[in-house]
């Protein structure tokens, strides 16, 4: 399969999945146009995901040698998968137009809400501030990783290329998680469930990602783990300079996240056994 067949199949693929997603939530449920529109783009993420990890599993098991052994569905992945990041980055800006209209801000909603270049404008500059990291990492996705994934590496280092795979084992449960705060489920079991989990999976697969790569590499080529920054390519070193200090800032604020809930916990509990001490 040609490398235009697989980027035209993903190019159809993650667009025309949220559309027929949509347009069946409205169908179906009687959702709105906002609400269909934030839930597609949830579950077409955590599809990519389940696709991209179970990628890197078959692609990181079958590797024994982490520089030289192949896998044919590592370039098919890439190739694939590649389209999906300039797709979101479009639906993220649905659901941000749709958060404004539901928060009721008062001039950004009314600039989403208006039309025309004028409020179009309004609304993607409100856009790229409120999701400026996000839409840098997927701009770096599609215009460096991808690209540098394909051309330079010539056939090295496909178990490097799986293991990157793995990171997205986190985005379901981030995913699941904004969807039980948008139905106001913070207080439920399940939201605390899936926070443990989001906590343990971001951790393993984002924040100790870039750590684990370059030590694999040190075992692998016999070398002190300082020492391998200065043999690896410049782009592994790049990729990682602009990557992990992301990972490192949103898995701080999903602990801030979770260190809120616990505090407005600890004080709910408080002010419970206060109350009951003086009745």
């Amino acid at each position: 399969m040609s490398s235009l067949v697989l980027v035209a199949a993903g190019s159809v693929f993650f667009p025309g999945l949220f559309l027929w997603l949509k347009r069946s939530l409205r169908l179906m449920l009687g959702w709105s146009e906002g609400e269909a529109a934030v839930m597609s783009t949830r579950l077409v993420s955590s599809l990519q995901a389940v696709m991209a990890s179970s990628a890197g599993c078959v692609i990181v098991s079958s590797c024994s040698d982490v520089m030289d052994d192949r896998h044919w569905l590592t370039e098919v992945y890439i190739l694939f998968a590649s389209p999906y990041f300039a797709y979101d980055i479009y639906a993220m800006f649905v659901c941000h137009r749709h958060k404004l209209q539901v928060k009721g801000h008062e001039e950004e909603t009314a600039a989403a809400a208006v039309g025309g270049a004028r409020s179009t404008g309004a609304a993607v500059m409100s856009y790229l501030r409120s999701e400026f990291l996000m839409v840098l990492h997927h701009v770096f996705m599609v215009a460096f990783c991808f690209p540098t994934s394909l051309l330079w590496r010539q056939g090295k280092g496909d178990y490097f290329q799986g293991v990157l795979f793995l990171a997205e084992l986190s985005t379901p449960s981030v995913c699941f998680s904004k969807v039980l705060i948008q139905y106001k489920k913070q207080q439920t079991l399940l939201h605390k469930v899936n926070g443990v989990i989001m906590l343990f999976t971001f951790f393993s697969c984002r924040v100790l990602l870039f750590p684990f790569l370059y030590y694999t590499y040190s075992r692998y080529a016999s070398i002190p783990l300082s020492s391998v920054p200065l043999v690896a390519p410049w782009q592994c070193n790049l990729g990682a300079a602009l990557l992990w200090p992301l990972q490192l800032y949103w898995f701080s604020l999903i602990c801030r996240g979770a260190v809120r809930m616990f505090s407005r916990r600890l004080n709910s509990s408080s002010e419970t056994r206060l109350k009951d001490q003086r009745d």
